[in-house]
């Protein structure tokens, strides 16, 4: 059996346009465009001229804003200085007044000043009045409170006293104690000195047996380390002795 033919003629794209036929064009060629009507330069620059200045439109609206912002500015102006004239006429009218009323009328000035000088008077009676109330208060204030700190003081002190009167009769016990089992530590001139300095006699007594109690202890723990010492000397020797023969 043969193998199957599967070749496919070749067909030339140009020849087969050539034998169609020339092609009905459906739209403008490219001669139309190249033969197409252009401005000329003249028309060209005025375009560009009118594109520059803008239009007419806005450039009316802008005028018109002008105008009318220049007339509000000249309202304003106007009121601003009728407003300053007016102020210095009234000013000026209410002196003549006042002149005008103090020609005429001396008595009725005298009084008015009279009252408002009443009522002023009144005005600073009743302030001093408010104040003193015031001081019043804040002095009763204080007052209490340097009372307090006074009451807290005073029973400090008592506290202190009370304290101070209890050391001295336990002391005043303790050497009444001693004299009595002890009459000869008793000094000749006990009875010429008073107690405060028999007293401190006494404690320097105590101080001097508390420091010889010191020294003793301290001397006894030397002894005792003198001894633990000596006893590891001769431990050493007597470990040395048979090692070296």
């Amino acid at each position: 059996m043969g193998k199957r033919d599967n070749r496919v003629a070749y067909m030339n794209p140009i020849a087969m346009a050539r034998s169609r036929g020339p092609i009905q064009s459906s739209g403008p060629t490219i001669q139309d465009y190249l033969n197409r009507p252009r401005p000329t330069w003249e028309e060209v620059k005025e375009q560009l001229e009118k594109k520059k200045k803008g239009s007419k439109a806005l450039a009316e609206f802008e005028e018109k804003m002008n105008e009318n912002w220049k007339k509000e500015l000249e309202k304003h102006r106007e009121k601003l200085l009728s407003g300053s004239e007016s102020s210095s006429k009234k000013r000026q009218r209410k002196k003549k007044e006042k002149k005008k009323s103090g020609r005429y009328s001396s008595s009725s000035s005298s009084d008015s000043s009279s009252s408002s000088e009443d009522s002023e008077d009144e005005d600073k009676k009743q302030g001093k009045r408010r104040k003193k109330k015031k001081n019043r208060s804040h002095k009763s204030s204080e007052s209490s409170m340097s009372e307090t700190e006074s009451d807290s003081k005073d029973s400090l002190k008592k506290k202190k006293k009370s304290k101070d009167a209890t050391e001295k009769e336990k002391d005043i016990k303790g050497l009444s104690k001693k004299r009595k089992m002890y009459p000869e530590d008793k000094p000749v001139s006990s009875e010429s000195l008073s107690e405060s300095d028999y007293i401190e006699e006494i404690r320097a007594k105590k101080k001097k047996s508390s420091e010889e109690r010191e020294k003793a202890t301290e001397k006894t723990k030397k002894k005792k380390k003198h001894k633990k010492h000596s006893k590891k000397k001769k431990k050493k020797a007597a470990s040395s002795s048979p090692d070296s023969p």
